[in-house]
């Protein structure tokens, strides 16, 4: 049965540990072209927001594993991403992503998910959540 309203609420076991290290926040502001924002270097440097979309995209493999799903990447579009901060990502963070489904609207052959994935450290705090808006089309209209 491919994803319903019925599955709100789903959510899957928490990613590996992930370190935020000082060289993989300069290859991403690097990436952004915001190399030179002295944030984002220094003593303590901090990651950039869309940092978070990495570690956050890491737990979609779980639901998009999941064969009741009957999801596909290739099916599916990415339409809105929101971040609710608790505190910036940090370098020497050790962070862990978990992944629940939060509504589900059908519409025809599409199906509008959203999820949202918690970013926590490896200690229990919450550093983010990270809200995204998937449209997905089902196999039979592809």
């Amino acid at each position: 049965m491919p994803i319903t309203e019925q599955h709100v609420g789903r959510s899957y076991p928490a990613t590996a540990p992930y370190e935020i290290s000082r060289a993989k926040i300069a290859e991403f502001a690097a990436a952004l072209g915001d190399a030179d924002n002295p944030a984002y270097s220094g003593s303590v440097p901090i990651a950039p927001p869309t940092f978070a979309v990495l570690l956050a995209a890491g737990s979609w493999e779980s639901m998009f594993a999941d064969p009741e799903l009957e999801l596909s990447l290739s099916r599916t579009v990415h339409a809105d991403q929101r971040f609710t901060w608790q505190r910036p990502l940090r370098a020497g963070d050790e962070v862990v992503a978990q992944l629940r489904i939060d509504k589900v609207r059908l519409r025809g052959a599409t199906a509008i998910i959203t999820i949202a994935v918690d970013l926590s450290s490896t200690s229990g705090e919450s550093l983010c959540t990270a809200t995204s808006t998937l449209m997905h089309t089902a196999a039979e209209a592809a």
